[in-house]
């Protein structure tokens, strides 16, 4: 898959079959829209080309909105689109400026004379330009003048898999994994750094590595104990993950972010590790003492075992 990181390129695109949005998690849904792309390719003997943004245009067009989080950053998603087979990417850098392009600039200045689009395909609701203007009847008078096809997947394909990025957002901050991985066709995912922590893990059997989210932006699940696969140099262990303030421990605003790594007993700290989550095993809670929060981690580890061991 070749990478473009801007529109200053002399792009020699087989003709090329275009598809624009922010792709954000590249789940089921993106998934359907590249397959169409995909076989229209191998149609008109030409190439698949995604069309995305960088950063995303809501925290351009919104920034006093600080709400938004992502489920892919930029390298997670442009390695989930190769894995999908797609043969370009590019990434066009989001700005007021470029918002400020109408519908009818955009498709001549950026389609036409820069990728030099023969089929462009969009979801239903597609909408693009300044304001949104943008339209597929817009498109449908255009695309003749620029010697284009235009093709929309229909409603009915996108409706049956009833999927959205921010559907599967708030299916991660409930707590909902099996729902979100199973929109995603893979394993939410996010990497973090080891930072030190007050160890009060190793004191109950249970050590623990506090880890910090190395993208600000990326969508951390909600508050909660999970059984989770973690990347450590590329070798995949077992273990279990508590987000959140750490009632029995400290009275904290704070959340953070502890993960127990199964049979392992080396150092973390200062290492860059993936964590990959596979189910939520229960709500954080205040136990009444260190004793008795040491044996829920007994049936924590136990319970988390299991989930792994069922879903290798």
């Amino acid at each position: 898959m070749k990478v473009y990181r801007g529109l200053e390129y002399e792009f020699s695109i087989r003709r090329p079959v275009v598809t624009p949005g922010t792709f954000d998690g590249v789940h089921i849904g993106h998934r359907k829209i590249i397959e169409h792309i995909q076989q229209k390719a191998i149609e008109i003997n030409g190439e698949s080309v995604v069309l995305t943004f960088e950063p995303h245009p809501r925290l351009v067009l919104f920034p006093e909105d600080n709400q938004l989080r992502l489920l892919t950053t930029l390298d997670e998603k442009l390695y989930l689109l190769e894995q999908a087979g797609v043969d370009h990417v590019v990434v066009i850098p989001f700005n007021l400026e470029f918002s400020r392009l109408t519908a009818a600039s955009y498709v001549e200045n950026i389609l036409v004379n820069r990728l030099h689009t023969q089929c462009l395909v969009i979801g239903y609701d597609h909408q693009f330009g300044r304001n949104r203007e943008g339209s597929i009847e817009q498109l449908q008078k255009l695309a003749p003048k620029f010697g284009f096809e235009v093709e929309e997947i229909p409603p009915q394909d996108i409706d049956n898999i009833k999927v959205s990025s921010t559907k599967i957002r708030n299916a991660l901050i409930a707590g909902d994994i099996q729902t979100a991985n199973t929109f995603l066709t893979y394993p939410y995912n996010f990497e973090g750094m080891v930072v030190k922590g007050n160890q009060i893990g190793r004191t109950l059997g249970y050590p623990t590595a506090n880890i910090q989210p190395t993208d600000s932006l990326k969508l951390i699940p909600g508050i909660g104990i999970y059984a989770v696969r973690i990347d450590i140099q590329g070798i995949f262990y077992g273990g279990m993950m508590s987000i959140g303030k750490r009632p029995t421990v400290e009275d904290s605003k704070q959340i953070t972010i502890e993960v127990h790594v199964f049979d392992w007993s080396e150092d973390l700290y200062g290492q860059r590790i993936r964590i990959y989550m596979v189910a939520k095993m229960r709500n954080e809670e205040k136990y009444n003492g260190l004793e008795a929060l040491k044996q829920q981690l007994i049936l924590d580890e136990k319970q988390a075992r299991q989930l792994l061991n069922k879903n290798t």
